[in-house]
């Protein structure tokens, strides 16, 4: 033979025509053969229609080949390709697949007599659903193996590769030894011998090494002729892409060239391996805002928790202010909410939703007493069997404000904001961490707070942080929030800001900019003069500042006693609608939606109509997009839906 390339995948598919048992599978924007056990001789040809002038296997060669391969048991191994003589079971020439371990087999013949040698080569881990190509480089009894360019793995056996082995009478076959048992169940898209030479520097020249190209199929090449208008596509091809219908799934390695349809958005979106990419979206616009739906509650509301449980259904549990007759849960039923489960509360200021694995939970942050002079807070456990929540976990607390769920480094934790005990404002708020042992929360630090009625948990690249919003310290509400950094096992001061009766932190992103907007509840201070209006003031955002490494103003908005901020998107269009509460007058106050107008910062665009405003929550539905106020005043709170364009 010369010293070009023999494409043995080829030679399976002459002119294009698929032989039986195979399929042209795309994964990842790839194309590859899928090969069936049914027939394995169907994928097989004579040895002669590559070896045209000569009926020897080149003592020096490589073999390369790119694949993907599947997870297989720990105990079976699959053929990549086999080269067998007519009139025996032996393989001459082959290259096998096991867990973790490549072997490559070839046949030795003197006097003495014949036998098989196993060349193998450990820790080569291909099962992880992605691309790869291997080059090997046979020369006497050096064996080199390169996966998808990186350091070669070299093997020096006692028998060497035989300097004049026949190929008379014998056929290669495609991903099996002639028989069903040990077929490749993955994807082969080349498969190359080159004769006297190492493959790896004319590989290894592309920057994508996992599918470099050395020779191809036609049928398997990325960009087939383009058909005339009443021909078929030639080399038609399958592909195994999927599309997921419903909220935001995750976009990885694992879900690349998956599609997502968001109903609600009219859009399709492509997983480029990190992010969603808009492939055809309507682009929407927020028109106005309508009244939707009156939610009569149990009594006056102080916080709203808007929640799924998978294949339940969507919910909002209510904070209500009294006991009898507690708090409510409503379930979205047609369209609407309607009532689904009352759990007894004592005046509840918020619920809080999260999982640990399969376990699904809610908890409440009582600010009173129950009636035999206990106080604690309850964390409720959703039952499968009964499709109710029921009591899992008390936990002791002092009028508690708050929960927050998060996970660190894969451990689960809760905090609580306790507001004060007695008199005292001045006390410790506590994080709790999951015992998984005894699956209960376990108390793991406290950090002491002022009167404060929120926390925000969130992430910054590898960093964790805690925002604490800190109320009232017995004299002033002029004091210092905190935010804190996850170092060691525990959390740290990383930055403490000034501000007013702070009621809610909400931390939301813009692009790749990070904001932290605060609101100001009301300005007092026991030792000083009297404003003019103790709850028209100013709240404010704050922005990340990557190289001081701390966050700084970014805007000042006036507020009347505002008690909420929350950030929703409607299209490429993003929003704050804060809940503002009493502006010294009255507790019929317009609460209002900003919208981002980039350079110009938060704009006020809508002004809603509210009554003791306390708690906003937005929600999407396949139906379309809503937000959900809570009033403090009256025992009504409502649903609002967004009309787009």
């Amino acid at each position: 033979t010369d010293l070009r390339p023999l494409d043995i995948l080829s030679e399976v598919v002459p002119a294009g025509r698929l032989a039986r048992g195979m399929r042209v599978f795309q994964v990842q924007g790839v194309r590859g053969f899928q090969l069936a056990a049914s027939q394995p001789r169907a994928l097989g040809f004579p040895a002669s229609r590559l070896f045209i002038h000569c009926d020897r296997f080149p003592e020096e060669f490589s073999i390369i080949v790119t694949l993907r391969v599947l997870s297989i048991p720990a105990k079976r191994n699959e053929y990549l390709f086999t080269l067998m003589a007519e009139e025996s079971p032996s393989v001459l020439v082959g290259l096998r697949y096991a867990p973790d371990k490549l072997h490559f087999l070839f046949w030795s013949q003197e006097r003495t007599g014949s036998w098989q040698t196993r060349v193998t080569f450990r820790n080569v881990s291909l099962s992880d659903n992605q691309w790869h190509t291997l080059v090997l480089a046979v020369s006497g009894q050096s064996f080199s193996l390169t996966v998808d360019c990186s350091i070669p793995k070299d093997v020096v056996v006692e028998t060497p590769f035989p300097a004049s082995l026949s190929v008379k009478r014998a056929s290669f076959y495609l991903g099996n030894r002639r028989r069903r048992k040990g077929v490749f169940t993955g994807l082969l898209r080349q498969l190359v011998l080159l004769p006297g030479a190492d493959a790896t520097p004319r590989i290894c020249t592309t920057m994508n090494f996992k599918v470099a190209t050395l020779s191809v199929p036609t049928v398997l090449q990325d960009h087939p002729a383009k058909p005339a208008s009443n021909e078929v596509l030639k080399y038609p091809y399958e592909t195994d892409t999927k599309v997921t219908l419903g909220s935001r799934p995750p976009c990885t390695k694992q879900e690349k060239s998956q599609f997502w349809f968001n109903a609600s958005r009219r859009g399709l979106y492509l997983c480029n391996g990190s992010t969603w990419i808009s492939m055809l979206e309507v682009k929407q616009r927020l028109d106005y805002v309508e009244d939707y739906q009156n939610l009569v509650t149990n009594s006056e509301t102080m916080g709203v928790e808007v929640f799924t449980i998978p294949k339940v259904g969507l919910f909002a549990a209510t904070a209500n202010r009294y006991t009898p007759p507690g708090s409510a849960i409503y379930k979205w039923t047609d369209g609407k909410f309607v009532p689904y489960q009352n759990i007894p509360t004592y005046q509840a200021q918020s619920w809080k939703y999260f999982t640990i694995g399969k376990k699904i939970f809610l908890a409440v942050a009582n600010f009173e007493q129950n009636d035999r002079g206990q106080e604690f807070s309850v964390i409720y456990k959703w039952s499968h069997r009964k499709e109710k929540f029921i009591t899992y976990q008390r936990i002791t607390t002092h009028s508690a404000r708050d929960w927050e769920a998060f996970v660190i480094e894969g451990e689960a934790f809760l905090a609580v904001v306790n507001h004060r005990e007695g008199n005292n404002h001045n006390i410790d708020s506590v994080i709790y961490r999951w015992n998984p042992r005894t699956g209960l929360f376990e108390t793991n630090q406290t950090i002491p707070t002022s009167g404060a009625y929120d926390c925000e948990f969130f992430t910054i690249g590898p960093y964790s942080f805690l925002a604490v919003a800190n109320t009232f310290n017995g004299t002033s509400t002029k004091i210092y929030s905190h935010i804190y950094i996850w170092l060691s096992g525990s959390f740290q001061l990383f930055q403490s800001i000034l501000t007013f009766g702070a009621a809610d932190w909400e931390v939301f992103r813009i692009g790749d900019r990070v904001f932290l907007a605060v609101a100001n509840s009301h300005s007092y201070d026991s030792r000083m003069p009297a404003p003019s209006n103790f709850y028209a003031i100013n709240s404010s955002i704050y922005e990340l500042n990557i190289t001081a490494q701390t966050f700084v103003k970014f805007q000042d908005l006036l507020t009347y006693s505002a008690l909420d901020w929350e950030f929703f998107s409607v299209g490429d269009d993003s929003f704050l609608v804060v809940a503002n509460s009493f502006n010294g007058f009255t507790f019929s106050v317009n609460s209002i939606i900003y919208r981002w107008q980039g350079y110009e910062g938060f704009v006020a665009a809508h002004h809603l109509p509210t009554v003791g405003c306390r708690d906003w929550e937005a929600f999407h539905t396949a139906e379309g997009s809503y937000l959900l106020y809570s009033s403090a005043k009256e025992p009504l709170s409502k649903v609002l839906k967004l009309k787009t364009t």
